[in-house]
């Protein structure tokens, strides 16, 4: 009946199915646990009528051209005239981040930044993107002194919160994805194009997957209906013959049979205040130095809401994935000893045939959506090339 089963209905899921149902006019049938699709992407309104993400804002931003057109069959947008924009409350003042040298001279004041701007561009290159990890490796006491700015105002704290570690000790990867830029561009992002579906993610994955060869089970956990062995895979007890593109957590398809894979998981604390807005003057606040979340997200600025009364907001509070119910994985711990945990796990499925790891679960690495679309498509390509 089905020539292809796919493990999730976040954008890696719904992406690749629509392709092989759509270009490859193949049966899909994905497997949902959740009782929703759209994975950590899903939208809807509150009880006051506001639309929020329930798992955390989501920014689509791309500079890739194939994807946006892609997704823009499926949705229109509400896109950033200006870009996402996002700031650091410091001890009370906000200030643009990623760090820039418009933030420079807020921290700095004119005469003093004027001079350390001279010598960032001169050592990095106006235009340039710096590591605050490479930063600190100056042999200049001047920008030495910004580096340490930062990275006990922005970089430190913050990242205490957020990953349970000092910055030394985690990726470069990571560390490496909010640098030190040598421009005044205030944007979060750089990519062309920055916004959000205008009427919602939601929506645009129930338009990816209205295919007439595509069937969505929900509150399904993929244990319950597949069964993986060294000869192949089982679904329903009987020898399944066609792909299985599995999107979620490997070590949990195992039972964590080697243990569980470390993640840093999130808890929302959302807030209706009857009021026209928030009042801090942005879509997402990151608090830096003080509190115990790390950010508040204000949704009708994110979304571009105009005809809600009043306003929601959320705070963001990380804390160590137990794998407990409720929780949930979001973001992959990477070191080398997490590394080789994974590719235990990877190497149980290496042998089987038409079986096919997909997404930051699966893969165990963190994807922004455009990069996730783009592997999906990828994918869905190659499994079709093999029949041509």
């Amino acid at each position: 009946m089905y020539n292809t089963i796919v493990i999730g209905a976040g954008i890696a899921g719904a992406v690749v199915a629509r392709q092989l149902a759509e270009k490859g006019d193949r049966r899909v049938l994905i497997l949902e646990q959740r009782d929703h699709i759209g994975g950590n992407c899903y939208d809807k309104k509150d009880t006051y009528g506001v639309l929020i993400h329930e798992y955390g804002p989501h920014i689509f931003h791309t500079n890739d051209e194939v994807v946006y057109e892609y997704l823009s069959r499926f949705t229109d947008w509400y896109l950033y005239p200006q870009g996402h924009q996002v700031v650091a409350n410091v001890d009370g003042q906000l200030i643009p981040i990623p760090f820039n040298l418009n933030t420079l001279y807020l921290v700095y004041g004119e005469e003093k930044a004027k001079e350390l701007e001279r010598k960032l561009i001169a050592a990095y290159g106006e235009g340039s993107r710096v590591p605050i990890m490479e930063l600190k490796k100056s042999d200049d006491p001047d920008i030495q002194k910004i580096a340490q700015y930062v990275y006990e105002n922005v970089f430190l704290r913050y990242t205490m919160k957020q990953w349970g570690q000092k910055p030394e000790e985690i990726s470069p990867e990571v560390t490496g994805r909010v640098p030190v830029l040598i421009s005044r561009d205030n944007r979060y992002f750089q990519d062309r194009y920055q916004g959000v579906p205008l009427h919602g993610f939601t929506p645009m994955f129930e338009r990816l997957l209205d295919h007439e060869n595509i069937e969505v089970q929900l509150g399904v956990k993929a244990s319950e209906r597949l069964t993986i062995r060294s000869e192949g895979v089982l679904f329903d007890g009987a020898p399944f013959v066609g792909e299985v593109i599995f999107t979620g957590a490997l070590d949990e398809l195992f039972d964590c049979r080697f243990g569980r894979l470390p993640y840093r998981s999130l808890r929302f604390e959302f807030e209706h205040l009857d009021q026209k807005d928030f009042q801090q003057g942005h879509s997402v606040v990151n608090y830096t130095v003080s509190e115990d979340f790390t950010r508040i997200t204000e949704f009708q600025y994110l979304t571009g809401q105009t005809d809600c009364d009043g306003t929601t907001i959320v705070r963001e509070y990380p804390f160590a994935y137990s794998g407990a119910a409720g929780e949930i994985p979001y973001y992959a711990i990477l070191n080398a000893e997490n590394e080789a945990l994974y590719e235990k796990y990877r190497g149980l499925t290496a042998g089987l045939p038409g079986f096919y790891l997909l997404g930051r679960l699966a893969e165990y690495k963190y994807y922004n959506m455009d990069a996730m679309a783009r592997k999906a498509l990828d994918l869905a390509e190659r499994i079709m090339e093999k029949e041509r």
